[in-house]
């Protein structure tokens, strides 16, 4: 059955257009996920708690569909927002977006939204004072830092309320990127949090367990030969190795206890998004008990170096001190959990928050010994790619804003 068919039979002709609007898809290699409306949502708290609030919520919400599905945000004192949806599609295989109902048509040509401002937050500047900053800091041993991750952001104003289906469209055609649309809580109107998100946090089924967490990274170029030596460079370096090495082992740390096998078969290798190489360890396990479940585990591990950095506390205090603002659901995670304890979560990241005709995007770059505040502000500037590409914001102007 294909997506179009796939919807015709969940989604009722009477209903509205609004109410035939999914305010959830996931959309990734193996398969599509759409959610429809809201029949409960998740209480309210912070991450420690997590795993016990969604057991207690399918203990008293037995009804159908058994899943819930949302964003928990980069703090975990901050609460998730997870909802039970009134009806769910999941459709396996690779599918256009353009067959999605309240989404732009996949023959319908893609618009130029009018942007009247874009303001980076912090400036260029600022971002490589806080580096150098953060560089202080890990340089100091009695921090106890072992690597930090600051994050920049753009402010984006145009000129009518963003489309949803046209950026998604956009971003799906990175086929390295698993692309999402997830509701956010109101915060002076309604929110989306849209990206194509290449980390993979957790994917749990039954006994068996992956992570793919990436750790360090370099532009890609046009010119195949320059773009096979900027790979080649960044597989070498040892600064991107250590930097990779440090979110891993934590990662293997977290749920080495759960498992009864845990390696990654394929080692370190590159892992190339449309405009970034990466570093990437697949990891895959075996827990040692399948009751195990996926929201217990994704608790664990939220955030990962990769995105806070080690130590864990100690990080996302000079986060707060280096940062000018919340980063909110940046960072995150975004997902689904089961009442059979299974679940895939995806690291929040290549991702804008959208509020109407005002967007936030966001970046970020890991910092270990070696690093510099020109480096890093390079490497968020490649980040921001795939975002501003998206939104149709390229040329000289955009790229001297951030640098």
């Amino acid at each position: 059955m294909d997506m179009i068919a796939a919807l015709a039979n969940i989604v009722p002709a009477s209903e509205s257009a609004a109410e035939k609007q999914p305010s959830f898809i996931l959309k990734m290699a193996d398969e599509t996920m759409l959610a429809y409306g809201t029949k409960h949502q998740l209480a309210a708290g912070p991450l420690d708690g997590f795993s016990a609030r969604v057991d207690r919520h399918f203990a008293e919400h037995g009804d159908r569909p058994g899943i819930l599905v949302g964003a928990i945000p980069f703090d975990p004192a901050h609460s998730a927002h997870l909802v039970q949806p009134a009806r769910m599609l999941r459709v396996q295989g690779d599918h256009e977006v353009g067959g999605i109902p309240g989404l732009a048509t996949a023959s319908a040509p893609l618009m130029r939204v009018p942007v009247i401002s874009v303001t980076p937050e912090p400036t260029a500047d600022a971002f490589g004072e806080a580096v150098n900053a953060a560089i202080r800091a890990l340089d100091d041993t009695s921090s106890g830092l072992h690597k930090l991750v600051l994050s920049r952001c753009l402010k984006v104003r145009a000129g009518r309320s963003f489309s949803a289906g046209e950026l998604l469209r956009r971003l799906a055609s990175d086929a390295s990127a698993s692309v999402f649309i997830t509701a956010l809580p109101d915060k002076d109107g309604k929110r989306i949090l849209i990206g194509a998100t290449p980390e993979l946090l957790l994917d749990k089924r039954g006994h068996r367990i992956v992570s793919h967490p990436l750790a360090g990274s370099a532009p890609r170029s046009q010119d195949p030969a320059e773009d096979r030596a900027a790979g080649e460079h960044l597989l070498s370096s040892a600064k991107d190795q250590h930097e990779h090495s440090l979110v891993v082992q934590a990662i293997m740390d977290v749920l080495s206890p759960y498992c009864s096998e845990l390696s990654a078969p394929g080692g370190t290798t590159l892992r190339a998004t449309a405009s970034l190489w990466h570093l990437g360890t697949r990891l895959v396990g075996r827990l040692r008990d399948p009751a195990t479940s996926c929201a217990e585990l994704a608790a664990l591990l939220h955030p990962t170096p990769a995105v806070c950095g080690l130590p864990r506390q100690a990080a996302h205090a000079a986060i707060g001190a280096l940062e000018p603002y919340d980063r909110d659901f940046y960072a995150g995670a975004v997902g689904w959990c089961d009442s059979s304890g299974d679940g895939r979560w995806f690291v929040s990241i290549r991702c804008a928050e959208i509020r109407g005709e005002e967007a936030r995007l966001y970046a970020g770059a890991g910092i270990v010994p070696g690093s510099t505040a020109e480096g890093e502000i390079a490497e968020t500037a490649a980040k921001f790619s795939a975002m501003l590409h998206a939104f149709g914001l390229e040329g000289e102007d955009v790229e001297r804003r951030i640098g």
